[in-house]
């Protein structure tokens, strides 16, 4: 089978409590823990990452990008299997399996996109975190009904932040530091937000 792209989407939820107390404790470097894969469930592609497949991938990228740090990813998914150094706004500290979900902890930088990245959590915007990775799938029946198995030549490239339509179900939970706020202000401090730290590089 050819292979391809393979871009999936996974709820990464984070608690106001656990924005604040990070910047606070780390010297203003926002870092944050969830789930960035999950194994053996139907995704909102139709996908299933296989337990075996999802492992040896993990161990993998953990054990080479994980551990020299350079588990880079990008805020928003390009159409590449190449990570942008250009657009990069985060780094993979850690993965580690709790049952069958790939629980990582996420460091965002201090580069423009990362700045952009931190500034979006502080406002409240809902963002989620998507496996970029290349390989082929394979049409299976399963106990709820045919899906789309990923196959053993799967190779993970990458986590990317992203902001996408509800329908993929791949959000952060909200992050509000203030108290009435609209979301009329929201955008309007994003634009502002996103201008300000462009035109300072």
């Amino acid at each position: 089978m050819d292979k391809q792209l393979l871009v999936d989407y996974t709820m990464f939820e984070v608690s106001p409590t656990q924005i604040n107390e990070s910047l606070a404790q780390n010297n203003g470097k926002l870092i944050v823990k969830g789930v960035l894969q999950r194994a053996e469930a139907k995704n909102q592609n139709g996908r299933v990452y296989p337990m075996e497949t999802l492992v040896r991938e993990a161990n993998k990228y953990a054990g080479t990008f994980v551990k020299e740090r350079r588990a880079l990813g990008e805020l928003d998914h390009p159409d590449s299997s190449v990570v942008n150094l250009n657009n990069v706004s985060h780094n993979v500290l850690d993965m580690t399996f709790q049952g069958k979900d790939l629980v990582g902890t996420v460091e965002v930088l201090s580069t423009p996109a990362g700045n952009i990245l931190k500034e979006l959590f502080k406002c409240g915007i809902k963002l989620g975190i998507s496996s970029r990775g290349m390989g082929s799938v394979k049409e299976v029946m399963r106990e709820n009904g045919e899906t789309l198995e990923v196959q053993p030549d799967f190779e993970l490239i990458a986590f990317d932040f992203v902001s996408n339509p509800s329908t993929h179900g791949a959000f952060l939970s909200p992050v509000n530091e203030s108290k009435g706020t609209t979301t009329n202000n929201k955008f309007t401090n994003i634009d502002r937000i996103i201008t300000d730290i462009i035109t300072e590089f």
